[in-house]
């Protein structure tokens, strides 16, 4: 008897994790693998993987040591820095 390979319809559940993978790494979900269950696991596999694309945010590390300065300075790291990593950069440097 010969064995045919019949495409399963994705889950709900299965689709909205690939859509939000899709987000996370700033690709497009494509129309074709949203078509066969194993097509998007196998896709939702492949973005798990990789790392989340850099938004531009500081780093913990960064966020400690600003803060850390502000105290011994005794001044405060204005909000604006701590959605950007190069502005808290330079008010980092400025504040050495």
């Amino acid at each position: 008897m010969e064995q045919t390979s019949f495409a399963l319809p994705v889950t709900e559940r299965q689709l909205s994790y690939a859509r939000a993978l899709a987000l996370k790494n700033r690709v497009l979900l494509p129309w074709e693998v949203q078509q066969d269950r194993r097509s998007l696991s196998h896709w939702i596999d492949t973005q798990a993987r990789l790392a989340p694309v850099d938004d531009g945010r500081p780093s913990s590390k960064q966020v400690a040591f600003a803060e850390r300065l502000a105290r011994i300075k005794r001044r405060a790291v204005p909000d604006e820095c701590f959605r950007d990593r190069q502005l808290l950069s330079r008010w980092i440097d400025c504040n050495k």
